[in-house]
């Protein structure tokens, strides 16, 4: 559709595209061979320069942006989580048995996932995105459950070194790769409508934190944001204590609730108070 419209829109020069194509066809010279000859934007070898790293931070946040946007994306449900956390019928082989134990959190993000997207379908997919890493365990459940209730959910992955490759159920035309965590994490949070964090590990403890972050600071409207397994994040991190010490106020502790099950999070969600400030298209900006 979008090429369709590029297509037909009147232009006054020549599109990259063509001229890409043109580049190819010059006859092979020593001067056309030479790597200052290649068009910039058709330049891998240029693009990925250290002296280009504002213009790739920009293209990551365009790109997710645009497509998101074509696609009519309006709001999104993120769900964090730990890679590690198996699926029940795969618990045997968990390494520990704190993550046999929580296996069980993979169904409740599985079914949370599913019963968002059935509400999201009401909008014509366009409210209520079911948005993960796009990796296994958690983020594995969430889109597994979007897909369970017939509907589409977003990926943002993350080139690493020995992981990760998007699961099979994010949805192809929204699975996102990125350089850039930081860029990650605030297409993570730019149309989120909750805030959905499971046990996990250094990557989900980074992405909850910064979240909790911008909403305590006001640089993001307050929005539904739910920890679940409340035994798991009270073993983890002593709440009270930081409201104790007064490093955070006593009701920075309101800022989220713990829920167990899918149920649960659905009832807190739509019980959640309204929020009192605007969200702006980016956070922090």
């Amino acid at each position: 559709m979008t090429e369709d419209r590029h297509r037909s829109a009147h232009r006054t020069f020549r599109d990259a595209h063509t001229d890409i194509q043109t580049a190819d066809d010059v006859p092979d010279t020593p001067q056309t061979r030479a790597p200052a000859y290649r068009l910039a934007f058709a330049d891998d070898e240029f693009l990925c320069r250290d002296e280009l790293r504002p213009v790739r931070l920009q293209l990551e946040l365009l790109k997710p942006q645009m497509v998101m946007d074509e696609r009519g994306i309006e709001s999104t449900v993120v769900l964090f989580g730990g890679a590690r956390i198996p699926e029940p019928a795969k618990k045997a082989d968990a390494k520990t048995e704190t993550l046999a134990e929580l296996s069980k959190f993979y169904d409740q993000a599985r079914r949370f996932a599913a019963m968002i997207t059935a509400r999201s379908l009401d909008s014509y997919g366009r409210e209520w995105v079911v948005a993960t890493g796009g990796g296994p365990g958690v983020m594995e459940a969430g889109n597994r459950g979007a897909d369970d209730a017939g509907g589409q959910s977003i990926g943002l992955n993350i080139v690493l070194p020995h992981e990760q490759a998007p699961n099979e159920w994010v949805t192809p035309d929204l699975c996102f790769n990125f350089h850039y965590f930081a860029i990650r994490k605030m297409h993570f949070l730019m149309r989120a409508r909750a805030v959905c964090v499971f046990p996990g590990g250094f990557g989900t403890l980074d992405e909850m934190f910064e979240a909790l972050t911008l909403i305590q600071t006001g640089r993001m409207e307050r929005v539904p944001f739910l920890l679940f397994g409340r035994a798991f994040w009270e073993k983890i991190i002593n709440w009270e204590a930081l409201a104790d010490a007064g490093t955070i106020a006593a009701e920075d502790l309101s800022l989220f609730k713990f829920v167990e099950t899918a149920e649960e999070a659905l009832a807190a969600i739509d019980s959640w108070p309204a929020a009192g400030t605007k969200r702006g298209d980016i956070p922090g900006r």
